[in-house]
C-alpha cells in the first residue's frame, strides 16, 4: 500500500477539524474521511495541541522556518570565514623562521 504524501494544513483548519470531531455527532474517523484526511490525523492534531498547551509554546517539527534558515546560513558563512583565517594563520606561522 502506497502512502500519500503529507500536505501542510493551516492551524485554523486543524482547530476546526478538532472542533468538528468534538462537538459533532460524527466520530473523529468519519470527520477525517469527510475532510480527506487520514483516519487518525485528527487524533494526532489533538495530541499536538495538548502538548502545545502543556508546554506553553508550539511544538516544532519538520523543516526550519525561513528566519531559522537565514540565521543558520549566516552562521555557516561566519564559521567558514573563521576557518579560512585560521588556515592562513597556520600557514604563516609554519613558514616563519624562528
Amino acid at each position: 500500500m502506497r502512502r500519500n504524501p503529507y500536505k501542510p494544513y493551516t492551524r485554523e483548519f486543524k482547530l476546526e477539524a478538532i472542533r468538528l470531531a468534538d462537538v459533532g455527532d460524527k466520530t473523529a474517523s468519519q470527520v477525517a474521511r469527510d475532510l480527506g484526511l487520514r483516519v487518525n490525523q485528527i487524533w494526532k492534531w489533538k495530541q499536538q495541541l495538548q502538548r502545545e498547551v502543556a508546554g506553553g509554546g508550539s511544538v516544532k517539527r519538520g523543516r526550519p522556518t525561513d528566519d531559522e534558515m537565514a540565521g543558520l546560513r549566516r552562521e555557516v558563512a561566519r564559521l567558514k570565514e573563521e576557518n579560512e583565517i585560521l588556515k592562513k594563520a597556520a600557514i604563516y606561522f609554519a613558514r616563519e623562521p624562528r
